[in-house]
């Protein structure tokens, strides 16, 4: 692929309301209607709309919020599309490989070959839920993380891709020399397998990873297809396209097996002030004390002891493995806020704006511009694109930006295949590894 020939990818982070923490409260957003079907189809059919490459629903396993489980949605969803990838996070820590392979082998079965997980270690404890006393130590997560995808691929792996023959004279409907135990032995799990479905038609559903700690981004060098991350600079996007790319050789990949999608929280409109309008109406429906609450817990002090307009206390904030969260996340955040030399107001507007992701308020050819500079200089290979508010922040996006950047070359115009893979342009992994066993 020569320069000229790249074109930007595109996923939408589905969200009832909005990404901004004042969307819910906007006349013209609608919470009530977060476990409306309907609500969250029409949210799809105008993404699908967009040419867009996938749509991703971000999932956690701790109680008090309201959300449908992904496989569920992502399946009624695959019914009314025919093109956009449907991606899901699954974490592995509440999990057992063989339910995960068999979930995502489903939903790419009943899409076409348009699923994708995103796959995560499990950033926030649901230890209370799983009969569990704490939740593992980062180490632990990643090195039992790693095992698990393993025996995932493995997994899908134990059914060659023409092992159903269908023979009615013969009375066999698989061909059992296609088929295969994988006897998986490692330090957390042991599986026989087979699994019980055959193998999915992308071979393997598109494998999405977002964490950005030094660790993830050498896992996401070695096993990742898409990497969701949060630069929020060009600079730090441009440092991080680059340092990850730098590393897919020694592992025998090329830069092209590796699509890199920053977030990206736009405010949109015709123009910049009626973009500016709806951001200053949005601050205005956060609560301040709660907002600066939960900013705090990324320092060591309160913040709201300091004044708003006061620069951030950067010498106060925790270090990456002392924050309980997502830790490459920290680092993001308060990298931003050193190089921007912001205000405690201005860090607060972007944590309200983007969950640490980058935020960008502007007209359409603003907005355009925008991408098209992170785009063309190698900071990204396209966005996952997080709209304030919804659904109109996603229909301006879909039907203004969208034919803008089509317009300059940027974005196709015609899905490029059927699979989520051909839309990112990603080979389908043969299937080899079991060939010379028999069960």
């Amino acid at each position: 692929m020569t320069i000229n020939d790249r074109k930007l990818h595109l996923n939408v982070f589905l969200r009832a309301t909005g990404h901004h923490a004042g969307s819910w409260r906007h006349p013209s957003s609608s919470p009530e209607h977060e476990l409306d079907i309907d609500f969250l189809t029409n949210l799809a059919t105008i993404a699908e709309r967009g040419k867009l490459d996938s749509i991703f629903l971000a999932d956690g396993y701790a109680g008090g919020q309201s959300k449908f489980e992904p496989f569920t949605l992502l399946s009624a969803l695959a019914s009314v599309t025919e093109h956009i990838g449907l991606i899901a996070t699954v974490g592995t820590v509440y999990n057992e490989p063989f339910h995960v392979a068999r979930q995502f082998a489903s939903l790419d079965h009943i899409s076409g070959g348009r699923a994708g997980w995103n796959i995560v270690t499990g950033a926030g404890s649901a230890a209370h839920n799983f009969s569990r006393n704490e939740h593992p130590e980062h180490a632990e997560r990643y090195e039992t993380g790693e095992e698990f995808v393993e025996v995932v691929k493995q997994l899908w792996d134990s059914w060659e891709d023409d092992a159903l023959i269908f023979d009615k004279q013969a009375g066999k409907l698989v061909d059992p020399n296609k088929v295969y135990e994988i006897n998986f032995k490692g330090k957390t799990y042991a599986v026989k397998g087979p699994l019980n479905i055959p193998r999915p038609p992308q071979g393997y559903p598109v494998l999405v990873q977002a964490g950005s700690s030094e660790r993830g981004k050498e896992l996401a060098a070695k096993t990742a297809e898409v990497i969701f991350t949060a630069q929020q600079t060009f600079d730090a996007g441009r440092e991080f396209y680059s340092d990850v790319k730098s590393r897919l050789a020694k592992y025998g990949r090329t830069h092209d097996e590796l699509v890199i999608l920053p977030g990206l929280a736009p405010i949109v409109a015709d123009t910049e002030a009626e973009a500016r309008d709806i951001e200053e109406e949005l601050h205005s429906l956060v609560d301040t004390k709660e907002a600066l609450r939960s900013l705090s817990e990324r320092f060591n002090v309160d913040l709201s002891d300091y004044p708003l307009d006061a620069l951030v206390p950067l010498d106060q904030a925790k270090a990456s493995e002392e924050f309980n969260g997502i830790r490459s996340r920290q680092e993001v955040v308060i990298d931003a806020a050193r190089r921007e030399n912001f205000t405690i107001r201005q860090l607060l507007y972007r944590s309200n704006g983007g969950h640490g992701h980058v935020t960008f308020t502007g007209s359409v050819l603003q907005t355009a511009d925008f991408i098209e500079k992170w785009f063309k200089n190698h900071a990204a290979d396209g966005f996952n694109v997080l709209p304030q508010l919804f659904p109109s922040g996603l229909e301006i996006f879909v039907d203004k930006v969208i034919p803008e950047l089509q317009n300059r070359g940027l974005f196709r115009t015609e899905y490029e295949g059927r699979t989520l893979r051909d839309s990112l342009g990603l080979q389908r992994p043969e299937n080899t590894r079991f060939r010379s066993l028999k069960v």
